[in-house]
C-alpha cells in the first residue's frame, strides 16, 4: 500500500494505493460525505478488486484532507476527482482502463464525472437517491446519465431509496441500512462477480 498526494484546484487530495497481482484496471474510489476511505463497504470493496486483479485507489477529497467535516460543493468534489483521475491515471496507471466509484456522496461524483474521466465502469456503494423521507428530491438523473455499466450495492432498509436495474445497470441488495457495514462480505461478493464481468468486457 502507497499513500500519495495529488494537487487539484480545490487543494491537495490524497490517495491510498492498493496494487493487484495483476492489475488489468484501475478502480478509484471515494468516500462518503462526512466519513472516510475506512467505511466498512469501501474496505470490501477493495479487497474484492484486488482480489479481482483490479488496482485500487482511495481517494480523500481536499476538504478531508485539510480536516474539514462539511463536504465541499459539488462542483469542486467533481474538479478535484477529475484532478486526481488525470494524475494517477497518467502517473501510476498508465494504459489501464480506469474504473470510477465511491459510496454515497463520493458514488454521486463517480457517476457526475463518468463522462468527462472517461470511466469504463462505474460502481455506487449505496447510492444516495434521495434524502430521507423527500423522496421528490431525487438524484436518479445523476445515476441514469452514465452510459458504461454500472453496480449498486444498497441496503435493504437504506432509508436513502432504493434505485431500479436498467439495462446497464445492474442492482444488488444486500442486508443493512445505508452504512453498508452489516454484511461486507455479500458488498465484497457482487463487486468481485461484477467486475470479472466488467474486465470480460474492457479487456
Amino acid at each position: 500500500m502507497t499513500r500519495a498526494e495529488i494537487d487539484t484546484p480545490h487543494g491537495p487530495a490524497r490517495a491510498e494505493l492498493h496494487s493487484a497481482e495483476e492489475g488489468r484496471a484501475a478502480l478509484l474510489l471515494g468516500h462518503g460525505a462526512g466519513g472516510g476511505i475506512e467505511a466498512p463497504d469501501l474496505v470490501a470493496a477493495t479487497r474484492a478488486a484486488t482480489a479481482a486483479g483490479v488496482h485500487v485507489a482511495l481517494v480523500e477529497q481536499p476538504y478531508r484532507v485539510a480536516g474539514r467535516r462539511a463536504p465541499a460543493p459539488a462542483r469542486q468534489l467533481d474538479a478535484a476527482w477529475l484532478a486526481v483521475a488525470a494524475d494517477l491515471g497518467e502517473r501510476w496507471f498508465p494504459d489501464l482502463p480506469l474504473l470510477f466509484g465511491g459510496r454515497s456522496s463520493g458514488a454521486r461524483v463517480a457517476c457526475r464525472t463518468a463522462d468527462a474521466g472517461a470511466a469504463s465502469a462505474v460502481l455506487c456503494l449505496a447510492f444516495p437517491v434521495h434524502p430521507p423521507g423527500k423522496p421528490e428530491k431525487s438524484r436518479m438523473d445523476e445515476l441514469r446519465a452514465v452510459e458504461p455499466p454500472v453496480l449498486v450495492v444498497q441496503g435493504e432498509r437504506d432509508a436513502f431509496g432504493r434505485p431500479e436495474p436498467a439495462p446497464e445497470r445492474e442492482v444488488v441488495l444486500v442486508a443493512g441500512d445505508h452504512s453498508l457495514k452489516a454484511d461486507p462480505e455479500s458488498v465484497g461478493r457482487a463487486v468481485q462477480e461484477w467486475l470479472g464481468r466488467v474486465l470480460r468486457l474492457i479487456d
